[in-house]
């Protein structure tokens, strides 16, 4: 009974942890978003920053990621075609590397 009982919480613990590993703190956005700026014209990638969020859309495969000033790794993701969004929580200042693009961002 134990054995039983100790199998279905590890299988339990397992589940949460691969669901919350396979969700992208990227979410798709699906409307235009005013202001963009051009960062690479080879790629069309365009970013933006609103209201705590960094907006990147992109014609092709892309790999995006997110750093403090102090160079912690906030997001690494390969953002697919389309407008995807990062919320970012705390205001501050941070390194965006897009492909072998550098921006410094203001949230």
């Amino acid at each position: 009974m134990y054995i039983r009982r100790l199998f279905i919480m590890l299988l339990v613990a397992v589940g949460v942890v691969l669901t919350s590993t396979a969700s992208s703190p990227w979410e798709e956005v699906r409307t235009v978003v005013p202001g963009m700026e051009r960062v690479d014209s080879e790629a069309a990638v365009d970013i933006a920053v609103r209201d705590n969020y960094v907006y990147v859309s992109c014609s092709r495969p892309v790999t995006v990621k997110v750093f403090t000033i102090l160079g912690q790794l906030i997001s690494q993701e390969t953002l697919q075609p389309g407008i995807r969004r990062l919320r970012i929580s705390a205001k501050g200042i941070y390194i965006l590397k897009i492909g072998g693009i550098t921006r410094r961002i203001t949230i």
